[in-house]
């Protein structure tokens, strides 16, 4: 059975905790690795700048305190694998579906099952949609 390593439960740990919740049961069934969790001012506004986010800091998902937004990929990482993070984020909304935790996933901004119509693809990113960004 996969388990998360260190690094991924540090970072895990900065997130909402139906975050955590959901993730602890994503890595049963599927290996992955938690990239960020809580992302501060300087992060956040670096992630802007090189085209990474749309949004400079205090307006992210991932600066809440905790985060109610995580990046996580299938592991191995293999960043020009559409395919396989397309597959993984199908599996964890259909986890966070079956836990009552409504998730909305960077490769489908619109939750309309057609992941080609994106403008900004950020297939590692999954956030919280029943909380502020202040909860």
């Amino acid at each position: 059975m996969p388990k998360f390593g260190r690094k991924s439960r540090e970072r895990l740990a900065t997130c909402h905790s139906e975050l955590q919740k959901l993730f602890n049961e994503v890595i049963k069934y599927v290996d992955c690795s938690v990239l960020e969790g809580h992302r501060g001012k300087e992060r956040q506004n670096k992630a802007y700048d090189e085209g990474k986010s749309k949004v400079r800091f205090p307006d992210g998902r991932h600066n809440s305190s905790p985060s109610n937004a995580a990046d996580v990929t299938p592991w191995p990482v293999r960043w020009s694998d559409r395919e396989r993070q397309t597959l993984f984020a199908g599996f964890v909304l259909g986890m966070a579906n079956r836990m009552g935790i409504e998730i909305r996933w960077g490769g489908d901004w619109d939750k309309d099952f057609e992941v080609n119509d994106n403008k900004f693809d950020d297939f590692p990113h999954f956030e919280l949609r029943n909380v502020s960004n202040n909860d």
